[in-house]
């Protein structure tokens, strides 16, 4: 449903239905031909085979402005690089894909323990770094844009409408957030973002009071959203984190590194679904169990550099305050549900929310117990300072990978 509402901290972006989608797209390959647009798409080899990453392809291929897109390629042995190089090869564009589990890459990431920079854990927080990183080596693009591979929804529509606030240059914005409803089969998804940041964030005002942060968090629609587009300039100061905190933690780097004005969020499709995490309960380093506690986490570290003391009976007047208002959220969106002939099951929901206030318990002792912990892997410039060659390396290492597993 379209609006034009805007909530004062950073620029919303609608679709008003008012344009033709080739109207839009033609308007960005006009600024493609001097601002290089490249995509990139951490993926899974598991995605392969999934319901979503085929039909994807098919609606990249009819993208005409892409520069370069870049294909990072995680759990992976040879056969199945050779297999995903086949895969990938229907996409008319120029694209790469990078195998992360390649001796040459292992090799360079000894290469970076050397240094003491090497990424901690795996996951798709390194394999966007290290795209990042060729991206950087490759200094051809003005623009990055970025999505998952399991979106089965998708639409090329998506793709236009979220690089065009950055792409534009009359458009003072640096980077751009996408946002869209989460509803499939009949039922309201989105359960983090729902049920675990949302009432967090109106609990965290009420115990420690307003925060500029926290105001800047809520003025995203879906913050948990894995589309983003960034002007490539800011990408070398970027820190990524390994865990489930990605994207609050890049959300986090754009209040830190950008103006507010610079930074906006924009409507990207009228629904969107895309594979379902478990919950999870009885391992808390799976599923969107570990996911919260991650979540969490990063947004008690960014608090807590902004200034703010926490202590154990912080943590648990939080937990309490969250869980009252995650309840009173959960009565909305039930008749919001129940309003649009959808389906909404409490007893679940409440489980969900029952789990996620222990974990922000959990979260707590953790950040309290390690407050030196840092989960980010280190900025592109860090790494450029300690060893100059680095990014010439990953090029390279890349390439000879392409040239000996054809």
């Amino acid at each position: 449903m379209a609006d034009f509402h805007q909530n004062g901290n950073i620029t919303t972006l609608h679709n008003l239905r008012s344009r033709r989608p080739e109207q839009l797209t033609q308007e960005i390959s006009v600024y493609a031909e001097t601002r290089k647009i490249t995509l990139i798409l951490p993926c899974l080899y598991s995605e392969l085979s999934g319901p979503a990453l085929s039909d994807i392809l098919d609606e990249l291929s009819k993208v005409t402005y892409l520069h370069r897109i870049i294909i990072g390629l995680d759990q992976a042995d040879e056969q199945q690089y050779r297999h995903a190089r086949a895969f990938f090869e229907r996409l008319p564009q120029e694209h790469v894909v990078i195998w992360n589990n390649s001796p040459r890459m292992l090799e360079l990431e000894a290469r970076l323990e050397g240094f003491e920079l090497a990424p901690q854990e795996p996951g798709k927080g390194k394999n966007v770094w290290s795209c990042i990183g060729y991206l950087l080596a490759c200094a051809d693009s003005a623009v990055m844009a970025i999505h998952d591979c399991d979106i089965v929804s998708y639409d090329r529509e998506m793709l236009d409408r979220l690089v065009y606030p950055v792409v534009n240059p009359t458009f003072p914005y640096q980077m751009a957030k996408g946002f869209y409803p989460r509803t499939g089969d009949g039922k309201l998804n989105g359960r983090v973002t729902r049920l675990l940041v949302s009432p967090l964030l109106i609990a965290l005002k009420k115990v420690i009071g307003d925060r500029d942060y926290i105001d800047y968090l809520r003025s995203f629609r879906y913050p948990l959203s894995g589309e983003f587009a960034i002007r490539t300039p800011t990408l070398p100061d970027l820190r990524i984190p390994s865990d489930w905190g990605l994207e609050i933690g890049v959300l986090s780097e754009a209040w830190r590194n950008l103006a507010p004005k610079s930074v906006c969020q924009v409507e990207i499709a009228d629904n969107y679904d895309h594979k379902h995490q478990t919950l999870s309960k009885e391992d808390a380093n799976k599923g969107l169990s570990r996911m919260s506690t991650d979540i969490c986490k990063a947004i008690f570290r960014k608090l807590a550099a902004e200034g703010t003391v926490f202590t154990a009976n912080t943590f648990r007047t939080l937990k309490a305050t969250y869980y009252r208002s995650a309840l009173d959220l959960l009565e909305g969106y039930y008749a919001d549900a129940k309003m649009n002939g959808m389906e909404l099951d409490r007893h679940a929901e409440e489980r969900s929310i029952e789990l996620f206030a222990e974990n922000i318990i959990r979260a707590g002792q953790i950040f309290l117990e390690n407050p030196h912990e840092t989960p980010f892997i280190p900025t592109w410039n860090r790494v450029h300072a300690a060893d100059a060659e680095f990014l010439q390396r990953l090029s390279e290492a890349v390439a000879l990978d392409l040239e000996e597993f054809t």
